[in-house]
């Protein structure tokens, strides 16, 4: 697609074309017989594999629902693609109801993330069933097909045993179950991190919520949950030193509104405000030195990388801009956002611009770029910008009855379901 002269176009417009051309990653560049959505792929034709993130077919769902919103496809062509990705996952294997990290798009079968982690990953299912249940609530039509969508969302968001993860009296959620090596991992869930979600969704369940202890004595326990630190002049209330990537106030908040949403650690509004200034400072200080740097090009956070992947942060920091980072921020910072966005796409467009929007990351001081796009990067980009443009998902995921039981069982306030 040929980049548009954005010296043309209003702030509207350039967001309008940002999000669409996103978009297009879950619709056009979906995997062709589950409708999954593609781990990553590449900048000038899909990938080869036949690999699937469930997690970024979450955030697909959520980009789905905004185009429909948005005028971009048919509200029955989006009902028809969902029903047909709902009906493969249910022939797919799941581990009491939860799913794997990655799985074959083409015949269901899990593919390991690691040689133990072959089984369910419940903050996968979480980023998962986040999109489901919002797509359960913004197809509420009385025709067969919309009905049909709910039911069998509903079914399988009954069907999934959050508490599973909880069992020999565990006192956190454990991130990964195996048919084949049980809890070897062990890795619990223990924040501030991305995974706020997961605890949510597992209090929210009808049929297998977890004990709201594991939440309060397990998430919020743990040596970087509470922080209350400054750095560059901005105190952060929770999370690692200078806030780690910014993909902890994106993958949760695609969903959960931030928005007046108060427990007894945190105001989750503040947390991410200042998470990403923090993050905005570090570049526009850029105490590295790094080529190309300031307060048109941010954004650090997990992305491909020249060495492969990497979780980038203020602390972690090998002079790669993730474009996700800055435009998945939108509602925590939106004039620096804006100022990113014109500058990647007026200014860097001709290089990291292309077929799905822009490119997963670069780098100025390495003369790099990635050739790809990353399923997890792109759908909040799709999802976050809505949210600041009209709340949409944000009022979806709020309303829906369960989550709301979920943040009260949680000890969460919220304008959503009252104080």
């Amino acid at each position: 697609m040929t980049r548009p002269q954005s010296s043309n176009l209003s702030d509207e417009a350039l967001l309008d074309l940002v999000q669409r051309q996103t978009f297009r990653f879950f619709w056009e560049g979906a995997h062709p017989l589950s409708f999954l959505a593609r781990d990553r792929t590449g900048l000038n034709a899909d990938a080869s594999d036949d690999l699937i993130s469930i997690g970024g077919s979450g955030f697909g769902v959520m980009a789905i629902i905004v185009a429909v919103a948005r005028g971009w496809i048919e509200r029955e062509a989006a009902v028809a693609r969902l029903n047909a990705m709902i009906a493969f996952l249910e022939r797919t294997p799941s581990y009491h109801g939860l799913f794997p990290h990655f799985m074959n798009g083409r015949t269901g079968a899990t593919i390991p993330f690691g040689r133990k982690d072959d089984g369910a990953d419940i903050v996968e299912t979480a980023f998962l069933f986040q999109g489901l249940l919002c797509a359960r609530q913004f197809f509420d039509g009385e025709g067969a097909d919309e009905k049909s969508l709910r039911d069998h969302i509903t079914w399988m968001w009954s069907d999934a045993e959050w508490n599973w993860h909880t069992r020999d009296g565990r006192k956190a959620l454990t991130w990964h179950w195996s048919p084949n090596n049980g809890f070897a991992l062990d890795a619990e869930i223990r924040g501030w991190n991305e995974c706020l979600i997961a605890y949510v969704l597992a209090a929210a369940s009808p049929r297998h919520a977890i004990d709201p202890a594991a939440y309060h004595g397990g998430f919020a326990q743990s040596r970087v949950f509470i922080n209350r630190r400054s750095f560059y002049d901005l105190e952060l209330p929770l999370g690692p030193d200078f806030g780690g990537p910014l993909f902890f106030a994106h993958y949760s908040f695609c969903g959960l509104d931030p928005r007046g949403l108060r427990d007894d650690y945190a105001d989750y509004w503040r947390q991410n405000v200042q998470h990403t200034l923090i993050n905005y400072e570090h570049c526009v200080r850029n105490p590295n030195g790094h080529k190309g740097y300031g307060p048109s090009a941010w954004g650090l956070t997990a992305s491909d990388d020249p060495s492969g992947y990497m979780a980038h942060a203020p602390d972690n920091d090998n002079g790669v801009i993730s474009p996700t980072a800055a435009l998945s921020s939108f509602a925590y910072a939106p004039q620096q956002s804006m100022r990113a966005m014109r500058h990647f796409h007026d200014d860097l467009g001709e290089g990291i611009w292309g077929r799905f929007g822009f490119v997963d990351a670069f780098s100025e001081t390495h003369g790099w770029r990635a050739e790809t796009y990353l399923a997890i990067d792109q759908g909040p980009i799709v999802v976050m910008i809505e949210n600041f443009r009209s709340g949409l998902m944000w009022r979806l995921f709020m309303g829906d009855l369960d989550v709301q039981r979920g943040l009260r069982r949680l000890g969460f306030q919220s304008p959503h379901i009252g104080a």
